[in-house]
């Protein structure tokens, strides 16, 4: 009940804060790529080993479900979707026998352990943000049969389209494993990083999709699996910095890309902030918790070894993190308000229309 509240408190004052327009009509439909921060349960239907479809992953999911969600409950796309009310929640594109009304109301593609970087799927054996534009061209196929050719570019040219990746490239491919460190530095794979980005979201543009939202990167050094591997239970500085420093670039190459893709909308939004602030000022946001997940002794659990077996923490709720890697349910809902709140005032501010 507290969160239906909380819910219809969100639409009032948002549609309030968007004269003549009505929050729950401003896409048909929302498309999701990334990595696990988004993967709503596709990694259940490929060969690897990093999942999430068991317990404790979900238990405070409704129905206490293990849906492939590397979370406690909901991730930011599933709120974001009951806050445009679309639909409570946004399925996998991989889930067998999608409903009519998921495929014509969008679904999600990203992957857990994925990232602009191809190098870095390969590690884990997820699908890599490239080859999830392949499955997107599908998609629109499966669309089109459904609706009709027209219709369905109406409703691709108006959705709501979700990219977060970049945090594996880094934590994975440039930190921990440091397979890109003999070809760039910091800085040079940033660029690089962002280049396959913008390569992305042009291919997605050509296939009809206007209006973007681009998510940067979170304060890496403060992950619990990356203070982990510093022996140390204090954010890693030098990987903050260098999230601050892509996000700065990435700051100035979206306006870029807006410029060149007329018609086109393409929104930031800042993570990065809204998890520090709850980091710095946990129990202004109900946390007790922030260094350490729930999942076991909280540095090194995620996917495969948070397991049903695993200890768990008596309230989740009360912590930043749920495993060593990602959010609680908590923290993605205080996450999204954020982000809700950044998109809409970048609309209000738009001149192109939906």
């Amino acid at each position: 009940m507290a969160f239906i509240v909380v819910i219809f408190a969100l639409l009032l004052k948002f549609a309030i804060a968007i004269p003549n327009k009505n929050l729950t009509n401003l896409f048909p439909a929302v498309f999701v790529f990334g990595d696990s921060t988004a993967d709503s349960g596709n990694n259940n239907y490929i060969s690897t080993s990093f999942k999430a479809n068991h317990l404790p992953y979900g238990q405070d999911f409704p129905g206490g479900i293990p849906t492939g969600r590397f979370s406690n409950g909901k991730l930011v796309p599933d709120f974001w979707v009951s806050m445009l009310g679309i639909k409570h929640t946004i399925p996998p594109y991989l889930k067998p026998n999608l409903s009519d009304f998921d495929i014509r109301t969008g679904v999600n593609f990203a992957s857990a352990g994925s990232g602009f970087d191809d190098l870095t799927a390969r590690v884990s054996q997820v699908i890599p943000v490239s080859r999830q534009l392949y499955y997107f061209k599908g998609y629109i196929g499966r669309l089109k049969k459904l609706v009709g050719v027209k219709e369905a570019k109406r409703i691709i040219k108006r959705a709501l389209v979700s990219v977060s990746a970049g945090t594996n490239d880094f934590t994975i491919s440039f930190y921990d494993l440091r397979t890109r460190r003999n070809d760039f530095d910091i800085n040079d794979y940033q660029d690089y990083v962002l280049k396959k980005l913008q390569i992305f979201v042009d291919e997605l543009y050509k296939l009809g999709c206007r209006t973007f939202v681009v998510s940067g990167l979170p304060p890496m050094g403060c992950l619990p699996i990356q203070m982990a591997s510093r022996f140390t239970r204090t954010c890693i500085k030098d990987q903050n910095a260098d999230a601050r420093n892509y996000n700065n670039k990435l700051m100035n190459l979206l306006p870029q890309m807006q410029s060149s893709l007329a018609g086109s909308r393409i929104i930031y939004t800042d993570i990065y902030s809204p998890l520090m602030e709850m980091i710095k000022n946990p129990r202004k946001y109900g946390f007790t918790v922030t260094k350490v997940g729930c999942c076991g002794i909280g540095f090194l659990e995620a996917g495969p070894i948070c397991t049903p077996l695993t200890p768990l923490c008596t309230d989740p709720s009360t912590h930043l993190f749920f495993d060593s890697i990602h959010p609680s349910e908590a923290a993605y809902r205080h996450i999204t308000k954020t982000l809700l709140k950044q998109i809409i005032h970048r609309l209000n501010n738009s001149t192109n229309g939906l």
